[in-house]
C-alpha cells in the first residue's frame, strides 16, 4: 500500500493511485476479519447462548461494504478525474517496479488461500464448493486476492498502453475497469455473507451424511424434518424430527436418541448441538427430546 501511493505520486498515474486505494481497502479489511475471528471465539453466555461464531459473517459483510466504499469508488472516481483533466505519467520505472513487487506479494496470500480452497473442494466442482463454504475469511481473502492480481494486471496495461499510445485516455481507463472489478468482488462477497447471516443451512453433502445416518437405524420409520444452520464455519445447528417405530418406550427412544447423536458427530463434527423432536403413534405423544452437550 505504502509503496503503491508513492509511486502514484512519483507518477501522476490513476491506475497507480487506483491500486493504491485498492490496497488501503485491503490492509484494513484483513484487520476487520482478525477482529471477526477474535470476537467469533468467544463463549456462549446468557445473551447469546449459541455463542459468537456469526460474528465472523458480520464482519466479513463490513468487509464487502469497505471494498465498495473506499476500493471501487475511489478508483472509479478517479479514472474519470484522469480523462476528464489529462496530465502525463512521469517515472514509468517506479510504477513498473512497484506493480511487478506487488504482484508477488498478492501472489504469495493467493496461493495460501488457493491451496486451502483446493482442500476444501473434495472432488466437487467449483460453484459447487463456492456454494458449500461456510467460511467467509476464505472466500474473501481469496477473492480479494484474486481481484488484486488482476487489478495489478489491468494497471500495468493501462500505463503501459498510455505510454505506447500517448494517450492518458488508457491509464484513466485502466483504474475505472479496476473500480468495476472490484464493485463484482464486493457484491459476491455481501450476498455470500449476506446469506450467512440470514441463516444457511448446512452443505448439502453434510445433510446427505445425516439423512444416511438416520435411515441407518431400524427404528426410524420416517425422517420428518431436517433443518440445520450454520452459526459460524465450524459448528452447525440441528433440529430433526423423527418418527419412530410403534410400540417403543420412552427408555428405548432415548437410548436410541444417544445413538443417533453419537452417530451423527461422529461422521459430522461441525454438528455442536442437536435437537430431536420424537413423533410416534398414540402409545407416545409427541414430545420435545433436547439433548445436552454443546
Amino acid at each position: 500500500m505504502v509503496l503503491k501511493f508513492t509511486a502514484a505520486h512519483l507518477s501522476g498515474s490513476s491506475a497507480m493511485l487506483a491500486e493504491a486505494f485498492h490496497s488501503l481497502a485491503d490492509t484494513g479489511n484483513q484487520a476487520l476479519m482478525l477482529l471477526g475471528l477474535t470476537l467469533s471465539a468467544r463463549p456462549a453466555d446468557e445473551k447469546h447462548p449459541f455463542g459468537y461464531g456469526k460474528e465472523r459473517y458480520f464482519w466479513a459483510f463490513i468487509v464487502a461494504m469497505g471494498i465498495l466504499s473506499v476500493g471501487a469508488t475511489f478508483s472509479i472516481f478517479e479514472g474519470i478525474q484522469r480523462i476528464r483533466h489529462r496530465q502525463p505519467i512521469e517515472n514509468l520505472s517506479i510504477s513498473f517496479g512497484v506493480l511487478a513487487v506487488a504482484f508477488v506479494f498478492e501472489a504469495i496470500p493467493w496461493t495460501i488461500a488457493a491451496r486451502h480452497f483446493w482442500r476444501l473442494r473434495q472432488g466437487r466442482g467449483f460453484i459447487r464448493t463456492i456454494n458449500d463454504s461456510r467460511d467467509p475469511a476464505v472466500m474473501t481473502v481469496l477473492a480479494e486476492d484474486t481481484a488484486a492480481l488482476i487489478g495489478l494486471i489491468v494497471a500495468a496495461l493501462g500505463i503501459g498502453f498510455t505510454v505506447w499510445r500517448g494517450a492518458i485516455l488508457y491509464d484513466g481507463l485502466a483504474s475505472i475497469i479496476i473500480g468495476l472489478l472490484l464493485t463484482l468482488v464486493a457484491f459476491f462477497l455481501a450476498l455470500e455473507s449476506r446469506d450467512l447471516l440470514i441463516g444457511e443451512s448446512a452443505s448439502r453433502r453434510d445433510r446427505a451424511t445425516i439423512r444416511r445416518i438416520l435411515h441407518s437405524f431400524p427404528d426410524v420409520e420416517r425422517v420428518l424434518d431436517l433443518l440445520s444452520m450454520h452459526i459460524g464455519p465450524d459448528e452447525i445447528l440441528l433440529n430433526l424430527n423423527l418418527e419412530f417405530r410403534d410400540g417403543m418406550t420412552t427408555g428405548q427412544i432415548e437410548q436410541l436418541v444417544d445413538e443417533i447423536e453419537r452417530s451423527i458427530r461422529e461422521q459430522v463434527p461441525q454438528v455442536k448441538r442437536i435437537f430431536i423432536e420424537a413423533d410416534t403413534p398414540e402409545e407416545i405423544p409427541k414430545r420435545l427430546i433436547h439433548r445436552r452437550r454443546p
